[in-house]
C-alpha cells in the first residue's frame, strides 16, 4: 500500500526524480538516498517518524515490503537530514501543488488561497540551534521571570481550495526575528515558486493586520481576507458602532449552523494602509449545540468581486490550518518531536511533514475516491497502511 502511495506521487503528482534521484549531500553515502527517503515517507506515512522507529521499521521484515535492501540506524538518518538540499525539497512541495492544479483538483473552485499562521513546536531542554527559543516563565519576584526551557517557532504555509489544505511550506524563526516577517518570507517564496496566478489571496489571523504587511501582499497580487481585534482600534470601534446597531446583511444555513453576516465596504483605511477603502464584515454563527461564534474580519476584496457568503467561507478557511495544519501535524504526525536536534535536520523534518501531509491527502481525496469509491477516512488509510507492511512480497528485491 505505501508503494502504491509511492508510485501515485511519483507518476500524478510529478515526483518521479524526487523519489529517483532525492537531493543527496553527503560525500560518500553508504546507504542510498533513495532508500532512506523512502523510509522516511513509510514512517512519516503510518505516522511513526521518530528516526529510532524509521530503523525498527528498516530492520524488521516489513523492508522488503518497502524494497529496502539494507538496514540502516538512525544515526544514518541523522547525518543524512544533516546534508539535504533544502530548496530542493520545497521544490517538490512546489512541484507537488503545480502538478495538482494542472490535473483540475481545483476548478469546481472559484477561489484558490492561502492559508497562513505560526505556531510554536519541539520544546528542548537546552540550546542546540539557531531557532531556539527561550521560555520565559513568571517567577516573583523577578521583574522578567526565568527561562524554562526552549522551543522553536515557524509560520505554516498552506492551499486552501474547498475541501483540500495542502501544506506547502514552512519558515522557522529565530529569537531575533518574528512571525511576520518570517509569513512574508513563505509567502514571497510561494509565489516565487507557483507564480502569481495561482491563488488569489490570503487568510490570516489579527497578527497581520498590520499596514505594512498588507502592503506587500498588495505588491504579490494577492487579496487579504484578516482578522479584526483590538490591535487595529479605531477600525475596531467604528466596526461595533455600526453593526452592533443594524441588522444583518444576509443570513443563511450551512453546514446546520444559521449564520449571520453584517457587510460593508466603506470604513477609512487606517494609518499607512494605502487602500482606498476598506471592506470589513462581522459573522455570527449560530451552532446546533446553542453556542455563538462572532467574528470580525477586513478584507480588500470588493462587494461585486466577492460575496458575502464566499467572503464568509473564505474566512472559515482560516480554521482549517489549526486543525488539518498544526494540530494534525502535533498530535499525529511528529511536528512537535525532535528527531534530531541540528537546524537542517529539523527544517526537512517539517517540510517532510508537510510533503507527507499533502501527498496524503491527494492520494485519499483523490485517486482512492474515483469512481463510485466512499472517501476513506484518514484513520481508515492508516490501518491499512500499517496492515500492508507485514503482506508477504513474491518478489526478491
Amino acid at each position: 500500500m505505501i508503494r502504491r502511495v509511492q508510485a501515485f506521487a511519483t507518476k500524478a503528482l510529478g515526483l518521479r526524480a524526487f523519489f529517483e534521484r532525492p537531493p543527496d549531500g553527503r560525500v560518500a553515502p553508504a546507504v542510498p538516498a533513495r532508500a532512506l527517503l523512502t523510509a522516511l515517507l513509510a514512517g512519516y506515512l503510518i505516522r511513526d517518524g521518530a528516526f529510532h522507529a524509521v530503523e525498527a521499521l528498516v530492520r524488521s521484515r516489513a523492508r522488503r515490503a518497502l524494497r529496502i535492501r539494507q538496514a540502516f540506524s538512525d544515526d544514518t538518518l541523522a547525518y543524512f537530514t544533516e546534508r539535504v538540499p533544502v530548496a530542493e525539497l520545497r521544490t517538490a512541495l512546489a512541484t507537488t501543488l503545480k502538478r495538482t492544479k494542472r490535473h483540475k483538483a481545483f476548478d469546481d473552485i472559484r477561489f484558490v488561497g492561502y492559508v497562513l499562521d505560526g505556531s510554536t513546536v519541539s520544546h528542548s531542554p537546552t540550546v542546540r540551534c539557531p531557532w531556539c527559543h527561550p521560555i520565559i516563565v513568571p517567577h516573583p519576584p523577578s521583574p522578567i521571570g526565568v527561562v524554562d526551557g526552549l522551543c522553536h517557532k515557524l509560520s505554516l504555509l498552506s492551499v486552501v481550495a474547498g475541501p483540500f489544505l495542502l501544506p506547502i511550506d514552512v519558515e522557522p524563526y529565530g529569537p531575533t526575528d518574528c512571525e511576520q516577517t518570517a509569513s512574508l518570507r513563505v509567502v514571497q517564496r510561494a509565489v516565487a515558486a507557483l507564480g502569481r496566478r495561482f491563488a488569489q489571496y490570503v487568510v490570516a489571523d489579527a497578527l497581520y493586520a498590520s499596514a505594512p504587511f498588507l502592503q506587500a501582499l498588495g505588491r504579490l497580487g494577492l487579496r487579504a481576507v484578516v482578522r479584526l481585534k483590538g490591535n487595529v482600534p479605531t477600525l475596531a470601534a467604528a466596526v461595533q458602532a455600526r453593526f452592533a446597531h443594524q441588522p444583518p446583511t444576509a443570513q443563511f444555513e450551512l453546514d446546520g449552523a444559521c449564520v449571520e453576516v453584517w457587510d460593508a465596504d466603506d470604513f477609512d483605511p487606517w494609518e499607512g494602509l494605502p487602500w482606498r477603502t476598506v471592506r470589513a464584515f462581522r459573522y455570527r454563527q449560530h451552532h446546533r449545540d446553542g453556542t455563538v461564534t462572532e467574528a470580525d474580519w477586513v478584507t480588500d476584496f470588493s462587494a461585486r468581486s466577492v460575496s458575502t457568503r464566499t467572503l464568509y467561507q473564505i474566512a472559515k478557511g482560516r480554521w482549517k490550518i489549526e486543525n488539518q495544519g498544526f494540530n494534525d501535524g502535533k498530535t499525529r504526525y511528529g511536528l512537535d518531536h525532535i528527531p534530531h536536534h541540528h537546524p537542517t535536520s529539523l527544517l526537512v523534518h517539517w517540510l517532510l511533514i508537510a510533503l507527507t501531509l499533502t501527498i496524503e491527502r491527494l492520494y485519499r481525496l483523490r485517486y482512492l475516491h474515483r469512481g463510485t469509491h466512499p472517501v476513506l477516512s484518514p484513520i481508515a488509510l492508516v490501518r491499512r497502511l500499517r496492515l500492508s507492511l507485514g503482506q508477504p512480497v513474491l518478489d526478491s528485491s
